[in-house]
């Protein structure tokens, strides 16, 4: 029950595991046509059919990893809880959104190379 009392363990083990099974089906059963329910979604890679196929298999690869290191970083707090439980909480959450930075920022800077600064 060690597992469930360590915030870091359990927030960044919970939502890596997300982002890596995202990732794996988006990557693996990416959409086909631009939409608004499913996949990377934003302006710029809703342009063109080639840019919307780019950012999907872009950002699901982004996602795997950032997926690993979030599980990996779980597993470190877990095993090495270095400081207390509110601190792991409120690092975590940063964590989590530099993740998501870093998967849009990367996304869209390769979007707007490949795309869109001809």
């Amino acid at each position: 029950m060690e597992l469930i009392k360590n915030p870091g363990f359990v927030i960044l083990g919970l939502c890596g595991f997300i982002f890596f099974i995202s990732g794996l089906i988006q990557l693996n059963f990416p959409p086909k046509n631009i939409n608004s329910l499913y996949g990377y979604r934003t302006k710029s890679s809703m342009k063109s059919k080639e840019a919307w196929g780019f950012a999907q298999k872009y950002s699901a690869r982004i996602s795997i990893w950032v997926g690993l290191i979030m599980i990996v970083l779980g597993i470190y707090s877990l095993m090495f809880p270095v400081i207390s439980n509110e601190s792991q909480v409120w690092v975590s959450l940063a964590i989590i959104f530099i993740s998501v930075g870093i998967l849009i920022f990367s996304t869209e800077k390769k979007l707007k190379q490949n795309y869109y600064n001809k």
